[in-house]
């Protein structure tokens, strides 16, 4: 599971994306300030830094100067009127950066991104018979393309992102709709479950790879 230290002073930020991080698989510490940064960067126990360049308490250019000793992946948020810190931070070594506001999904891909392009992060997702190429978009069981509509691509690259995890009918009602923008209501919920494992499963009567926990929802092992 990747580490991600989260370096920013707004509580109300922290909160909603420290939840939405850890709901997408990863392990999440949050701290408000430059010098908390430094202490939990010492203990050797951060995959990848998120930090705000503008912090109550130190500089995000000098917590992004203290992970880059240390080769992690950092992505910089930023307001916009910040440019010149950004660029000060690209070329110390930054991988990436983005502008507040943003969308959380948006930044859970450019953190994947980041962590693939140094190695953290496999591209190929293997569940069963199912290898899930999500870099090239495209899925395959036992060796022969799967033709996969958008959203039941989406639901597979969701329970692969969580795998382990119980995701209950709600969350996956919630995620699919804002990757659809079209309403999605349960009972189509449970068609295009029923769908996807047609498609996946050796025996969609008796799942292996999504399995349902009787009225919670789903999980992938």
């Amino acid at each position: 599971m990747t580490r991600i230290l989260l370096v920013e002073d707004s509580g109300a930020i922290v909160l909603s994306l420290t939840d939405f991080l850890r709901g997408e698989g990863f392990s999440v510490t949050a701290v408000p300030g430059q010098a908390a940064a430094e202490a939990a960067l010492a203990r050797n126990e951060t995959d990848l830094l998120l930090v705000d360049l503008r912090l109550a308490d130190g500089r995000g250019q000098d917590v992004c100067a203290a992970a880059r000793e240390q080769d992690l992946p950092v992505i910089i948020l930023t307001a916009a009127d910040d440019e010149a810190s950004v660029v000060s931070c690209l070329d110390m070594g930054a991988d990436d950066y983005i502008t507040k506001p943003f969308r959380p999904r948006e930044l859970v891909s450019r953190i994947r991104s980041v962590l693939r392009r140094r190695g953290g992060a496999p591209a190929a997702v293997r569940l069963g018979g199912v290898l899930l190429d999500t870099e090239r978009g495209v899925a395959s069981r036992n060796g022969a393309p799967l033709s996969l509509s958008p959203l039941e691509y989406q639901l597979l690259t969701m329970f692969a992102a969580n795998r382990g995890k119980l995701l209950t009918r709600a969350r996956i009602l919630e995620e699919i709709w804002d990757l659809a923008g079209d309403f999605v209501n349960d009972n189509t919920l449970t068609v295009y479950i029923k769908r996807l494992r047609d498609k996946i499963e050796d025996d969609p009567s008796d799942p292996k790879i999504i399995k349902t926990v009787r009225g919670l929802g789903y999980r992938v092992d």
